[in-house]
């Protein structure tokens, strides 16, 4: 005798969203289902991952994440071209680090003449990511909007605080814009509505939830997540059906467990695969969870993930 499987019966879709622009440019969103749940509705994009590329030499990174990328730390641009080159990255998400007031304090002059000379050697999509520095990130992200209007970059995060700015300026030189809020989904809803009501379209808009690490409060990420997907598809709530992006890699790989020499703690076991793996299985959590852009940093890690993708969607 036949078993009907009980299915969910979905009132809405995630919107489509391409990021980037030209023949690399890539769709994410159109879900009309939970994630991989491809027995009740389709993922025409399966999740893509961006890889992280600093603009400034990092000086805490753990050694098993530098290795990959040794020679090339101290110049994004060269940087970005290992990961495309070497590692097939599909997009690149350029960290501004430097520009943090509390550090090296980049101007953002020079910041946007960066980013805009990142942007002119490669051909995939560039995400570009502030420090979360209301007035800095605006400065910044204002410039590089104007200075690189061709490409279609990816900037965030966009706050309640700043979106009026960012989102101008996005709008004017139609670029894509993170829509960054606090885990909170009320919060992100409200981030959306206010920046449809000034005026930037939908299909310009991926959200930010923000996330952690596994062991770092990665359920309670999850947890809202799961619950602004179960809003835009079983709800049809037009302002939380939008694709979702996970900057996990700096959140990984800055714990204690990631750094921590195998010397200093053997019960840890090999620092390597330690952080490898943390990396991996946070980013797999978030997959399950809705994620559709991945920010992720170690190749091996982005190698497992994309596997598990694969498969998840084999089945």
């Amino acid at each position: 005798m036949a078993i009907d499987i009980p299915k969910t019966s979905y009132s809405g879709k995630i919107k489509p969203v391409t990021l980037g622009k030209g023949d690399k440019a890539i769709t994410v969103g159109g879900e009309t289902s939970y994630p991989f749940y491809l027995y009740e509705g389709e993922m025409p994009n399966l999740p893509r991952i961006a890889m992280e590329v600093w603009d400034s030499p990092p000086e805490d990174w753990a050694e098993a994440a530098l290795e990959p990328f040794e020679g090339v730390t101290d110049d994004p641009v060269a940087w970005a071209k290992k990961c495309i080159d070497d590692y097939g990255a599909e997009m690149i998400a350029l960290q501004m680090v430097s520009t943090d007031p509390n550090g090296m304090d980049r101007s953002p002059e020079e910041a946007a003449e960066l980013i805009k000379k990142v942007s002119d050697y490669i051909d995939v999509p560039l995400i570009v990511w502030g420090v979360a520095d209301h007035d800095k990130d605006t400065e910044v992200l204002r410039q590089a909007a104007e200075l690189v209007q061709d490409k279609r970059l990816i900037m965030g995060p966009v706050e309640e605080a700043d979106y009026k700015r960012i989102g101008a300026a996005a709008l004017a030189y139609k670029h894509t814009v993170i829509s960054s809020s606090p885990i909170d989904i009320n919060l992100a809803k409200q981030l959306n509505i206010l920046l449809g009501n000034l005026g930037v379209p939908d299909t310009s808009i991926i959200v930010d939830p923000t996330v952690s690490g596994i062991g770092y409060g990665i359920e309670y990420c999850y947890s809202v997540m799961e619950r602004m997907r179960m809003a835009g598809l079983t709800q049809k709530d037009d302002k939380l059906q939008f694709p979702i992006i996970c900057n996990i890699s700096k959140e990984v790989w800055k714990t204690k467990e990631a750094k921590q020499p195998e010397s200093e703690d053997p019960t840890l076991g090999d620092a390597g695969k330690r952080g490898i793996l943390m990396e991996a299985i946070s980013a797999t959590a978030l997959l399950l969870a809705g994620a559709d852009v991945l920010i992720m940093r170690h190749p091996e890690a982005i190698k497992l993930v994309k596997e598990m993708i694969a498969e998840l969607s084999a089945s």
